[in-house]
């Protein structure tokens, strides 16, 4: 069927081929072949060959299923067309891989008419994936498989608040984060995609990214809000597109720190 869904064990699928690709380069020197890219606000944007290659596997595997749905990538662009997309990161948090800090993932996301309804993050080193089959959120691992749940009824002063990095805050200064973050229990950086999926698994409060691409997130809308999580823009809208997000996972929080920082 041309505009057929998949069910949630092709996700697993594609993260099984997407992991041949990463963990054997994860922490080896060997064919890893580091580059860069252009971005704005970065001097060095890295790319690895394990990032090239995992993409490529998984979109070998989604053409030869679903050889109708549309595919975007941050390695290879935007392919096809129709209602139905896939949205990959082959490695979301190339610098902490090159690092090698466990933090970094596989982002599958999949969204119909626009609109984020499934997705995956797979971290393969600790061996855990986060996933939302268009109903519930999962995470599954060395403790087990359970459904996740974000915190509620948490008070700004008892939140738990992540940013990936203190860098782009300055560049940023009509967003008041300096606020949000002297009201907040506590402010962590470095979690890249993790830090998402420790939100939806009620272990952070507030993340908020200042400069996001639909590779970067459309993988972890579904995975936050079929946990209770809500994710927007810093505008309040939908989040798809990318740019400044907001993620939490109380409501009421949420509501709170998209007041404090747009003040």
């Amino acid at each position: 069927m041309k505009d057929a869904v998949p069910d949630i064990a092709f996700f697993h699928k594609l993260a099984d081929a997407a992991q041949q690709e990463t963990l054997s380069r994860f922490r080896s020197p060997i064919d890893l072949h580091v580059g860069t890219k252009p971005k704005e606000g970065f001097r060095f944007d890295p790319v690895t060959d394990a990032d090239r290659e995992a993409e490529r596997a998984m979109r070998a595997l989604i053409s030869e299923y679903f050889p109708a749905h549309s595919i975007m990538g941050e390695e290879y662009g935007t392919t096809g067309g129709g209602p139905v997309q896939w949205v990959l990161d082959p490695v979301d948090g190339t610098r902490p891989f090159l690092c090698g800090l466990p933090v970094w993932g596989t982002l599958i996301g999949l969204t119909i008419d626009a609109r984020a309804a499934m997705g995956m993050m797979a971290q393969p080193f600790t061996g855990e994936r986060f996933w939302a089959d268009g109903k519930q959120a999962w995470s599954s691992g060395p403790q087990g498989t359970r459904q996740l749940g974000t915190r509620k009824g948490i008070p700004l002063d008892r939140a738990i608040l992540h940013t990936t990095s203190p860098e782009p805050i300055a560049r940023h200064s009509a967003v008041n984060f300096a606020a949000l973050a002297a009201g907040t229990l506590m402010t962590r950086y470095g979690g890249e995609c993790y830090a998402m999926a420790m939100l939806a698994a009620g272990q952070i409060d507030i993340c908020l990214e200042y400069s996001l691409q639909p590779y970067d997130i459309v993988a972890l809308i579904p995975i936050i809000e079929q946990a209770g999580g809500v994710v927007t823009t810093l505008k309040g809208d939908r989040a798809e597109s990318g740019g400044q997000v907001l993620a939490c996972g109380c409501p009421r929080l949420h509501e709170t720190a998209l007041n404090i920082l747009n003040n």
